[in-house]
């Protein structure tokens, strides 16, 4: 079941679209944006995932120094001691270091099809956000835009938060969820007073990959933590689920769509629906996903077979999703919401 209509624009954007951040570094891929509306535009979150241009029998990998300069360590693709099975990830004398590194760059469109870039880029800052920053989702309550974002060092993947009112200055919040978290969406109202939010704690021996629900009375310290949304043996979210942009307030209840893969990695798009008063409740879901990669720019780029959102827009009863296609490129689908509704059970 793919209840998606894709934009026939699609791509919408590619990485040979953006010029660099810096002169001795290339844009490697798009993915995953955060979306809001601001000054009647749609405006887009990118991550932008950059390298040095690669050369025969070397391996290059950019991270920030602990002055927030960017640095460059050289590798030989020989060297015994690198394991470079993945395209994402090395493994370096038993360390694990990114490719790529990460930042975001602002995106607007007045139509939500062409979108041009903006004068904004935010980068990693601090160790705790060494290796870059990823996957943005932001949040709208009352005047108040919440960033929550990977943040990627060499001691873990952890989840930072950035406010901002105008979207020029930013106040830096920390990490508000230690390592090994990801997927933070934070819901767009409070509800009886208090902040939510959606995590994805990662397991490497005990329990998996699931979608947890937390509270928070300001935003920045997290609590009560409840494990909501788990991986279903033998099908197309077998191996880890994360939670996408806010949920989505509908009559029913909270509306969620949230990424699952198997363990190929094949990552595909479904819903859940939570409790209006107490989201830890659990009303229906998706048996099948309701978006999964099958178009020539998802299924093939940096990796394939991947659909992966972490925002959108809601016009009435449109949903407008922004995704990420084969860790590669930007594209947008509309959804009816009352149709996604009506394949929860």
């Amino acid at each position: 079941m793919d209840i998606a209509k894709r934009f026939k624009e699609n791509p919408l954007l590619k990485p040979q679209d953006l010029t660099p951040s810096a002169e001795n570094l290339k844009v490697v891929c798009l993915l995953n944006p955060g979306v809001f509306n601001w000054q009647g535009k749609i405006c887009l979150l990118v991550r932008v995932a950059e390298n040095v241009a690669p050369e025969a029998g070397k391996l290059f990998i950019p991270m920030r120094s602990t002055s927030d300069l960017l640095e460059i360590m050289e590798l030989k693709l020989d060297d015994p001691d690198l394991i470079s099975t993945d395209p994402r990830v090395i493994n370096y004398k038993g360390l694990d270091y990114l490719t790529t590194i990460s930042y975001l760059r602002l995106f607007s469109s007045d139509d939500g099809i062409n979108f041009k870039t903006e004068p904004l880029e935010l980068h990693g800052k601090g160790y705790a956000e060494r290796f870059g920053i990823e996957d943005c989702r932001v949040s709208r309550i009352d005047e108040t835009f919440y960033l929550s974002y990977t943040a990627v060092s060499d001691n873990g993947v952890a989840v930072g938060l950035r406010t901002t009112k105008d979207w020029q200055n930013f106040e830096n919040r920390g990490l508000i969820f230690p390592p090994h978290n990801k997927d933070v969406a934070i819901f767009e109202e409070k509800i009886n007073g208090k902040f939510y939010a959606l995590h994805r704690p990662t397991s490497k021996n005990i329990g998996g990959n699931y979608i947890w629900l937390a509270e928070s009375p300001d935003g920045i310290h997290w609590g009560n933590h409840q494990c909501i949304v788990k991986t279903r043996a033998n099908n197309w979210e077998s191996a880890r689920v994360g939670a996408g942009a806010a949920p989505i307030r509908t009559n029913l209840g909270w509306l969620e769509i949230y990424h699952g893969a198997n363990a190929d990695h094949r990552y595909c798009l479904g819903a859940v629906l939570l409790d209006l008063e107490n989201p830890a409740k659990v009303l229906a879901r998706t048996e099948e996903p309701i978006m999964e990669p099958k178009e020539s720019y998802e299924l093939s780029g940096f990796f394939s077979s991947v659909v992966f959102t972490n925002g959108h827009v809601v016009n009435g009863d449109e949903l407008i999703v922004y995704y990420g296609a084969a860790d590669e490129f930007i594209c947008g689908a509309k959804f009816s919401i009352k149709e996604i509704l009506k394949y929860l059970s």
